[in-house]
């Protein structure tokens, strides 16, 4: 997948911390990861900088996206280098990704991207377990927008 940019200055701490920002730690991101249940084989955490090399392999698109997701969205990150294999690759179009405005819901973002604000469930269910409540993103944060099948 490449390179992805996330907002460096966001990231799920945001709404609690405030200060200078910090190189992301490695092991806390890997905390965060298997925090949200994603199991990746093999799985590696590099940080250099603001980029965050992420490599290991993926049962699902989903869960390599999902990991992207989760790794991007941590204080001090700015890129993620996604180096993740899938192990039992499908035809599963890659999802898009959104970062947060300042005045966004998810059925805004479902109504700008899928024409029906009813679609938000989509979107919540891909960010699931990162996002716990469809009423609480924030700016900066950086969402999957899967493909509607």
């Amino acid at each position: 997948m490449g390179l992805i940019d996330f907002v460096k200055d966001a990231g799920e701490g945001l709404l609690k911390r405030v200060g200078a920002i910090e190189q992301a730690d490695p092991a806390e991101i890997l905390k965060s990861i298997h925090g949200h249940g994603l199991q990746i084989e093999a799985l590696n955490v590099a940080v250099d900088g603001d980029v965050a090399t992420v490599a290991g392999t993926a049962g699902s698109q989903s869960d390599r996206e999902k990991v992207v997701v989760v790794v991007g969205n941590h204080k001090g990150v700015a890129r993620v280098d996604d180096q993740l294999s899938v192990s039992a690759p499908e035809p599963e179009p890659e999802s898009t990704y959104y970062e947060v405005k300042r005045g966004d819901s998810l059925s805004k973002i479902a109504k700008a991207h899928y024409g029906d604000p009813m679609k938000y469930p989509e979107i919540f269910e891909a960010n699931r377990p990162m996002l716990k409540d469809p009423d609480k993103i924030y700016p900066g944060q950086v969402l999957r927008l899967p493909p509607l099948a």
